[in-house]
C-alpha cells in the first residue's frame, strides 16, 4: 500500500514555529510559557530542560544546546529575528494595492533636475 501525499506529510511533520510566533515568545514570556505547557515533558528530548527560544527547538543535553548556539543556523535565525517584520500595509503596497486614492506613480518635479517617485 503506497503512502499518498508523502511530501505533504513530511513537511507538516517537521513543521517548526514561524518567525512571528518566535518573536512573540521573545517579547512576552507568558506566550512562551503557554507554548511550553502544551508539550508533555516526558515526550520532549532531555525531559524538556534545554530549549532554544530563537530556533524553537528542544535538545537532549546542555552541551548540544551550547554547540547549537555557536552554529551558523542559530546565528542566522537570530539575525532574521532582529529584522522588523513587514506590516500589512507594506505587503499590500508591494503587490500594488494602495489604500489611498492618490496615483502611486505620481512624479514630482523638485528644484533642479531631480525627479522623486512618491508612493
Amino acid at each position: 500500500m503506497a503512502v499518498r501525499n508523502k511530501r505533504t506529510r513530511t513537511k507538516t511533520r517537521r513543521r517548526r514555529r514561524d518567525l512571528d510566533q518566535i518573536k512573540a515568545d521573545l517579547t512576552c514570556p507568558k506566550h512562551l510559557e503557554g507554548y511550553k505547557n502544551t508539550k508533555s515533558s516526558e515526550d520532549l528530548p532531555g525531559s524538556g530542560r534545554w530549549y532554544c527560544v530563537e530556533c524553537a527547538k528542544w535538545f537532549e543535553t546542555e552541551s548540544t544546546l551550547l554547540a547549537h548556539q555557536r552554529s551558523k543556523f542559530h546565528k542566522r535565525r537570530v539575525k532574521r529575528l532582529q529584522e522588523t517584520p513587514y506590516t500589512q500595509k507594506e505587503a499590500e503596497a508591494a503587490v500594488g494595492l494602495q489604500t489611498d486614492n492618490t496615483d502611486p506613480l505620481k512624479v514630482k518635479h523638485e528644484a533642479g533636475n531631480e525627479i522623486e517617485m512618491m508612493i
